[in-house]
């Protein structure tokens, strides 16, 4: 398995934070390293795939504007403005001594994580994972933009904000790993599976989306050592307890944007839905349910659980008054028996990453649902594993009713918050996403006029 051999210490040297620096366990980043070897990354940093910037004047993101006469047209990618000095490496080509809190950190930590997750991908993937910009970008534009409350990936972009608290607090989405493995996730999922048309768009595709940006940022933050044994220590193992795998782009200490384990079935949506991001849930809860069954799995393997907590974990997901008696039986079974834990969880991180490459590479973007997505897993589990998993994957996703349930209508617009509906992340060959024209463009055009609709 891949986490053996342990790729990338021959590379470029970034001090990343795991999880956020506000939360108490994570004050302190670790030294990782990403892929291109120390001398190759440049000033901002910037390399082959990819350069951060941290403009000037810069008042508003990307993505689909409007001129003062109205007519529309794709704001992207160069910004052409003056940035504020970029990181620079040291004698030795490396970034892991920038001053922690200083804009150039900040900068560094934007292009580590970024370059690390698509490190991290592109070794499950087995080959070069291209952006979906590529036939109008050469590289990916990392823009610091830090009076934006989001964080988003567009075409030939990615801008992070800040959250803020309701003490006006500026949070850096720049230092959240989570946040950023997410963006870097959708920018996969548009580069291998691609978008539908107007005619073949489903809103499980926007569903599935979201929570293939999860999946992807819950198995690359498992590729820290440091979250890993925090992750072990703090659960003893018994990983359907809250915490900080299944809090997804955590934003406090007690706040997070959705949870992998959740009780949400696609059921719940079959009178329609409003936001691609609860729509994912299901999904999600699918297959992180999957991922600790096989865990669980892994560590019967081992001899390091019984098949008697096996199934009581699974039972006491539905049943709370078993959660103590659970809990404690994991306590006694973790004591003394970290490394064991930790190469089965490990063992299950990899089997995961490489059951969602198997599964998207049979997927297309036409008609998707969730069933589809069941069915290519189950394909993927054939091939890779011999249908060993067979069971898992039917009884978790039959568990949300996925294969039985229909999801209705989209029941309003898209919000400020969504992603996947962002005119902000429309792709210039997806003339749909173009907002109509007004009555005097189109008498301009039909006059033998043309109104500007440019990128």
């Amino acid at each position: 398995m891949m986490h053996g051999s342990r790729p990338w210490q021959t590379g470029t040297r970034f001090k990343l934070f795991p999880q956020p620096p506000f939360l108490e366990a994570f004050q302190e980043p670790e030294t990782v390293w990403v892929s291109p070897p120390a001398g190759s990354v440049g000033p901002g940093p910037a390399d082959d795939r990819m350069y951060v910037i941290d403009p000037i004047g810069k008042q508003t993101s990307y993505g689909l504007k409007r001129k003062p006469g109205g007519s529309p047209y794709l704001y992207l990618p160069p910004w052409d403005g003056p940035v504020f000095p970029p990181a620079r490496p040291n004698e030795g080509g490396h970034f892991d001594d920038l001053e922690v809190g200083s804009p150039e950190f900040e900068a560094a930590h934007l292009y580590g994580a970024a370059r690390r997750v698509l490190d991290i991908w592109e070794s499950y993937f087995g080959r070069r994972i291209e952006w979906h910009s590529r036939t109008d970008f050469d590289r990916l534009e990392l823009v610091l933009l830090r009076d934006l409350d989001n964080a988003l990936m567009g075409y030939g972009f990615m801008e992070v904000g800040s959250h803020f608290t309701e003490t006006g607090e500026a949070r850096p989405f720049s230092l959240n790993f989570d946040v950023i493995a997410h963006e870097v996730g959708h920018s996969i999922i548009y580069a291998e599976i691609g978008v539908p048309n107007q005619a073949t768009e489903a809103g499980e595709y926007y569903g599935f989306h979201e929570s293939a940006a999860d999946l992807v940022a819950i198995v690359s933050v498992l590729h820290f050592d440091s979250v890993v044994d925090h992750l072990l220590e703090a659960t003893s193992g018994n990983l359907y307890t809250l915490n900080k795998l299944n809090r997804i782009a955590e934003l406090s200490d007690n706040d997070q944007v959705r949870l992998a384990a959740n009780p949400s079935k696609l059921s719940d949506f079959s009178a329609g839905w409003t936001d691609e991001h609860d729509l994912s849930l299901p999904l999600t809860g699918a297959m992180f349910d999957i991922f600790i069954d096989i865990f669980h799995e892994n560590l019967l393997d081992r001899g390091l659980i019984s098949e008697h907590l096996e199934e009581l974990s699974d039972l006491a997901e539905d049943r709370p008054e078993l959660a103590d008696l659970t809990q404690s039986l994991f306590d006694e079974a973790y004591r003394e028996r970290h490394d064991g834990f930790k190469d089965a969880l490990l063992d299950a991180r990899d089997q995961l990453g490489i059951f969602l490459v198997e599964t998207w590479s049979r997927l297309s973007p036409h008609f998707l649902g969730y069933d589809d997505v069941g069915v290519a897993l189950l394909e993927a589990d054939r091939e890779i594993a011999g249908d060993r998993y067979r069971e898992i994957i039917r009884y978790n996703f039959q568990r949300r009713d996925i294969g039985s349930a229909v999801v209705g209508p989209r029941l309003s617009p898209p919000t400020p918050g969504s992603h996947a509906f962002s005119t902000r992340t429309v792709m210039p060959d997806v003339p749909r996403y173009m907002p109509k024209l007004s009555y005097r463009e189109r008498m301009t055009i039909a006059h033998g006029g043309r109104a500007e609709i440019g990128y």
